[in-house]
């Protein structure tokens, strides 16, 4: 029987809209005002129930900038020694952060923040490895306050359809996942992509797509075998993974940020096969062909960016009381990470926070 590492859909019901308020208004707080907290940020205020209400950037400019461009009350930025972070946390009209950092501070970022009470929805990678997602889910629990890595793809109704046509048995036993996302990115050593320091590198910027379907669709595997380019600083350009199956099965993913990849999945079972429209980590067509010469399309629509529907769950959550999302559990989190820190081992890239925590 096929293990699948997501437990539950999303807990909105099938076609509600994502935008209308499930509760009591929830205030939201942004940390790292860059590129993916600027889209994120554009669909967090189209819910009903949420309230822009703090930034905070090392930058008093970057913080200022950002917050009269979405109409966030207030901004903070570092003074005097305090972190603009340390002041959003200690304000008490923040209820929950999106944390936007780079890789290398999440678990610092998001570590201050649920000390201080507050609920974190924390971008993709969770962290750098295993031992400070584990470390995170601890002190979310000890604090009880809720905690989600944004691994969006997760929510969205194209891939929780694809889920249902696998499990109606439709594609028969699934014996074979493929997913590829990647893009050419120039060489740049300050850039966070690139940087070690900062948990460069295509694995734990990319990785996460293809693994979805991998993990959605057979589980957590029991081998994985890795193969990676490196660069001179030891930030891997392109892998290439191959997980195992008990019964068989395998899933063959590649990212790679030096490649213009076509972005596409395809799950195939002994009765036909599923393919996701590009970019697999978004997409807006599903096309499922049996063996017998039946094909279909199944098309979907989007709301903003589609980020909306992992800032619905996070904001009901919160307002249901909930410490974690049943869809994007702490354990799927750490499981994740500790598959990234197996595949890391093989191709020889280290963090610098291994060192202390692994």
């Amino acid at each position: 029987m096929r293990q699948h590492i997501l437990p539950v859909p999303p807990c909105a019901e099938p076609g509600a809209d994502p935008l209308k308020a499930t509760g009591k208004n929830v205030r939201w707080g942004v940390v790292a005002p860059g590129t993916i907290a600027r889209r994120v940020t554009a669909d967090l205020a189209l819910l009903e129930d949420s309230v822009l209400h703090a930034v905070s950037s090392r930058s008093e400019a970057n913080a200022a900038g950002f917050a009269a461009d979405f109409g966030f009350a207030t901004s903070y930025s570092d003074t005097k020694g305090v972190s603009g972070y340390q002041q959003l946390f200690n304000d008490p009209d923040v209820d929950v952060v999106y944390v936007a950092t780079p890789h290398s501070q999440h678990r610092e970022v998001a570590e201050a923040a649920l000390a201080a009470g507050k609920h974190v929805l924390c971008e993709k990678p969770f962290t750098v490895n295993a031992a400070e997602a584990r470390a995170l889910a601890d002190v979310a629990a000890a604090n009880g306050v809720f905690l989600m890595e944004a691994v969006w793809t997760r929510f969205l109704p194209s891939i929780n359809r694809a889920w249902d046509i696998i499990a109606s048995g439709e594609l028969g036993e699934v014996q074979w996942v493929q997913a590829d996302l990647g893009f050419v990115s120039g060489y740049d050593r300050n850039s966070r992509l690139w940087d070690p320091a900062a948990g460069g590198g295509a694995l734990l910027d990319l990785a996460v797509y293809p693994l979805t379907w991998a993990l959605g669709a057979l589980g957590v595997p029991t081998g994985v075998a890795a193969q990676a380019t490196l660069t001179d600083d030891g930030v891997d350009m392109r892998n290439a993974l191959t997980l195992s199956y008990a019964n068989g099965a395998n899933a063959q993913l590649i990212t790679s940020i030096v490649a213009a990849c076509p972005g596409t999945a395809t799950v195939s079972g002994n009765a036909g096969w599923l393919t996701a429209s590009t970019p697999q980590c978004n997409p807006s067509d599903l096309t499922i062909t049996t063996t017998d010469g039946r094909s279909r399309v199944e098309s979907f629509g989007q709301v903003g960016s589609n980020y909306v529907y992992q800032l619905r769950e996070v904001t009901r959550c919160i307002q249901d009381g909930l410490t974690e999302s049943p869809t994007m559990p702490w354990a799927d989190s750490v499981a994740t990470m500790q598959l990234l820190d197996d595949v890391r081992g093989q191709i020889g890239m280290r963090y610098g926070s291994d060192q202390v925590t692994v």
